[in-house]
């Protein structure tokens, strides 16, 4: 090879090297520009698609709660029509089941709700269980009572009692009388063999007492009209008291379990019950057969074998005595799930609010009731329904449960807050974010909620009692709400958590993202015995149960004004 064609061929290398590398790096300097040029309008387009889709699914969030709210709206109407129609239809079965009146007393089932505010019955309807004809409320004349019934005569009985024509219109001007005002329950199918089984109830009247007077008079004139000017009378002066028209033949005994001061004091009461008044004594299973490991002279105790008897207990029981405390009393009223006895609550716990009476005086307080009369409290109960979010309708419901203190919705053992959406009727009132929320009876008032920061609240005063737990928020106060709106608890889908309910204590239920509690007040109040009056009771149970502003006295020797 020459050296020219080495030069030649150097210089061409050379060439190429010299012409070569600069359009390698400008090639490369070129793709990594265009990659940035590519990138930056992407992740600038992404972020632009992620704020478009957050304010979508915003969007969608309000659309679903808005779904919610109406849904949770719907249910609770329909959960309160489900509950008149079901009040409706229990009267017009006891009405078809005409032929089991027959054997009884004189009864007179009333449809009643207690209003302090007012402080009168309002009486939906009456029906007379001998003649099936409606009785006319006091503010009607006597002459059309008369006129009906004369129309109606033909094909009605004829009552020549004068106990008969008196119930007849019982629903009048003396008072709220009544044999079954405790009593509408739904018959059961077999009740014509049970009736004809047991013994007769007491009636008794229900009236008011003015101040301490004894009259039954019923007084009307609350409200007045006169010349445009509304004027207010007989408030918050007056008491209920029960009379027996007949006397009460059977007592159910409940007592607290485990105490042998309790079981003694139980077979003392049921010996001097059975030997000095005649009266039929049903006992918890339990304490029956206490009774018989003690002696067989117990043999005449009665008791029940299963759930269906407990159901029917009301229709055999006149009177109720419990021994124990306010856990009894509980006890005692969670038996009954519709009409509650007359309650005669005697004191052997560490703290009772409902218990006035002393066990050691026992004879000369059940002899003064069973002589009536006697000032009673009515202390009403809440009814709750659990709606699960799978079920096919808002008439899907859980079994009722009714309670007499309070019903709690709290986070359990999850360490989130709960949240639960609050409904009252077809309002929303809040959103509760914190422990948890009790919805309490009047009654139940000096029990968890009172702990919780609510207001002690006089047990005849009719409302319901909304008091949050330990909330998330400075400004979350309880409140109480009067008593006859419908309250909704729902867990919305966006929880943490589950939430959970109990029933005056017990009976625990998981509310899963979407399920509903719904709570209204009960028709059926328990109806506890007083010692005086149930304001002196009430009074004396803060006083001696918890102290209520109890301090030292001012001295009087200190600085004082001129």
């Amino acid at each position: 090879m020459s050296p020219s064609q080495l030069d030649s061929n150097g210089n061409a290398s050379a060439s190429l090297q010299e012409n070569g590398c600069p359009d390698l790096l400008s090639t490369l300097n070129s793709e990594k520009a265009v990659q940035e040029i590519i990138q930056q309008p992407l992740m600038q387009g992404i972020e632009d698609n992620l704020i478009e889709f957050s304010e979508a699914m915003r969007t969608v969030a309000k659309a679903l709660r808005r779904a919610a709210e109406g849904k949770a709206s719907a249910q609770a109407e329909a959960v309160e029509w489900k509950r008149k129609y079901e009040l409706e239809r229990a009267r017009n079965l006891t009405l078809e089941h005409k032929g089991l009146s027959l054997n009884g007393p004189s009864v007179c089932l009333v449809t009643y709700f207690f209003t302090l505010e007012y402080e009168t019955y309002l009486q939906s309807e009456c029906f007379c269980p001998h003649t099936h004809a409606p009785v006319v409320s006091s503010g009607e004349s006597n002459g059309d009572v008369n006129g009906e019934r004369a129309d109606s005569s033909a094909d009605q009985p004829v009552l020549s009692s004068q106990t008969y024509k008196q119930s007849e219109v019982c629903c009048g001007k003396h008072g709220l009388c009544s044999h079954e005002v405790l009593r509408d329950g739904e018959p059961d199918s077999d009740c014509n063999v049970v009736q004809n089984r047991m013994t007769r109830k007491a009636s008794f009247k229900l009236s008011w007492c003015c101040n301490g007077d004894n009259s039954d008079q019923q007084k009307h004139d609350i409200v007045s009209f006169e010349r445009g000017n509304i004027t207010t009378a007989e408030r918050s002066s007056k008491q209920i008291s029960l009379k027996w028209e007949s006397q009460p033949q059977t007592v159910l005994i409940l007592t607290k379990p485990n105490s042998t001061s309790v079981r003694i004091l139980c077979a003392e009461m049921v010996r001097w019950l059975k030997e000095k008044k005649k009266l039929n004594i049903f006992v918890e299973p339990r304490v029956r057969i206490e009774l018989l490991t003690e002696s067989s002279y117990y043999n005449f105790v009665q008791t029940w074998q299963d759930d269906k008897e407990i159901v029917l207990l009301h229709m055999k029981v006149d009177l109720v005595v419990t021994l124990g405390g306010d856990g009894t009393v509980l006890w005692a009223a969670s038996m009954f799930k519709g009409p509650v006895p007359p309650v005669v609550p005697f004191s052997l716990g560490s703290l009772g609010f409902m218990t006035p009476f002393h066990s050691e005086h026992y004879r000369e307080c059940l002899d003064s009731i069973l002589r009536g009369p006697i000032s009673i409290t009515l202390r009403h109960r809440l009814l709750c329904h659990v709606i699960r979010d799978a079920a096919k309708n808002e008439y899907d419901t859980e079994e009722s449960v009714i309670v007499l203190n309070e019903v709690t919705i709290d986070r359990g053992i999850s360490s989130f807050l709960t949240n639960l959406e609050c409904y009252c009727d077809n309002s929303f009132v809040t959103c509760v974010q914190g422990d948890g929320l009790i919805l309490s009876t009047t009654s139940g008032s000096t029990a968890y909620s009172l702990a919780a920061g609510g207001s002690m609240v006089h047990p005849q005063v009719p409302g319901i009692l909304f008091t949050p737990i330990c909330p998330h928020s400075l400004s979350f106060r309880p409140l109480i709400l009067p008593e006859h709106v419908t309250l909704r608890v729902q867990v919305p889908f966006n929880s943490r958590s589950h939430a959970w309910a109990s029933f005056d204590g017990k009976d625990r239920k998981r509310l899963a993202p979407g399920d509903a509690l719904v709570c209204s007040m009960a028709p059926w109040p328990v109806p506890t015995a007083c010692q005086s009056d149930s304001t002196s009771d009430f009074l004396r149970s803060i006083h001696d149960g918890l102290h209520w502003n109890l301090r030292k006295t001012q001295s009087f020797d200190g600085p004082s004004d001129p």
